[in-house]
């Protein structure tokens, strides 16, 4: 793993559910010189300040500020080594309603995140995707794509001795706020006698916050830099997945909203050509003219096969409802 003793870390969006873990693991981990939280909400600043894992810190630093705002973002990047991106606008439905606000935050952010790591002394930025930035149908997943290649190609324009950006792309999270598994939770809480579903076809990539911190901190220790980093994670029906939420529990139809998908995909056939294969993960590449097709050789990597397509409903690998149990144990407020 990359050696964070000693350096500095800026998350942005910090105060979000990625943040928040991602914090506590290096905290752990390392003896940092500087931890910044950058987020703009003031009462989540507070509330992460009174955490026992994070008070009397005194590496920490509670940042206010908005990725829209490029000067503040320079601000807070001054003397710090590594970046992780995670601010973002992430609701399907609000994005839809809010295409402007999504456009500010999503793309505009990036672009700001690019320009502030550029005019500072930052070693490497890593941005987190989703599965919906690959063919996206809804403005969220567009506008992560466009956030996606704004990162991209960044180290086209960053110089030789200037920061490297990558960007890992990882499906729903367990457990993380606003997702379907505390959703359904509250529902049975609330004495629910059935469970919305959109489509008992639909399927979707899973990961636990754990699995997603620690795929970031080891796709930012191998970046050289414009890759995508993609990791083997498994997939579920959302039928199956509200059995084991609310067991017993009816489901009810209640049609697939708009900007929604039936199932997810990481890696299109498109990509496929420019996509290595390692055991844990998969490994989108630059076209750059500059971009050796040996960096990964020494660890064993090698291209998939021309067509190949990465989606939720053809992975090789399936959550069951045991899996599901395990998966959520590893959340801190397993089932």
């Amino acid at each position: 793993m990359v050696d964070l003793n000693g350096k500095s870390v800026l998350i942005t969006g910090g105060t979000g559910s990625f943040g928040k873990s991602f914090a506590k693991t290096i905290l752990g981990q390392y003896k940092l010189r500087r931890l910044v939280i950058y987020s703009r909400d003031e009462l989540k600043q507070y509330e992460m300040a009174q955490d026992p894992a994070f008070a009397g810190r005194p590496e920490i630093r509670f940042f206010i500020g908005d990725v829209r705002d490029v000067e503040r973002l320079r601000t807070a990047m001054r003397g710090i080594d590594y970046v992780v991106h995670a601010a973002a606008l992430k609701h399907v439905s609000i994005a839809e309603y809010n295409p402007f606000e999504c456009v500010r935050t999503n793309i505009i952010g990036a672009e700001n995140v690019v320009k502030a790591a550029m005019g500072s002394a930052v070693q490497r930025v890593i941005a987190l995707s989703t599965d919906k930035a690959c063919n996206p149908i809804n403005l969220y997943g567009a506008s992560k794509l466009a956030s996606d290649k704004i990162f991209i190609a960044a180290n086209n324009y960053s110089g030789g001795d200037g920061p490297r950006f990558a960007v890992v792309r990882y499906g729903n999270v367990v457990g993380s706020r606003g997702s379907v598994v505390p959703f359904f939770r509250k529902l049975v809480q609330q004495g629910a006698t059935e469970i919305p579903i959109t489509d008992p076809r639909m399927t979707r990539f899973w990961i636990t916050l754990p699995q997603g911190v620690d795929f970031v901190l080891s796709s930012l220790t191998m970046m050289k830099g414009g890759e995508v980093f993609v990791p083997k994670i498994p997939s579920m029906r959302v039928t199956d997945l509200a059995d084991v939420v609310a067991p017993g529990l009816p489901h009810k139809v209640v049609g697939i909203r708009p900007g929604e998908k039936l199932h997810e995909m990481m890696i299109s056939s498109d990509d496929s050509r420019s996509t290595l294969e390692l055991a844990d993960r998969y490994i989108i590449c630059p076209n750059f003219s500059y971009w050796r097709t040996d960096n990964y050789e020494v660890d064993g990597a090698h291209p998939v096969a021309d067509g190949f397509c990465y989606a939720s409903d053809t992975n090789t690998d399936w959550l069951d409802g045991e899996g599901l149990r395990r998966l959520l144990d590893e959340t801190p407020d397993g089932l």
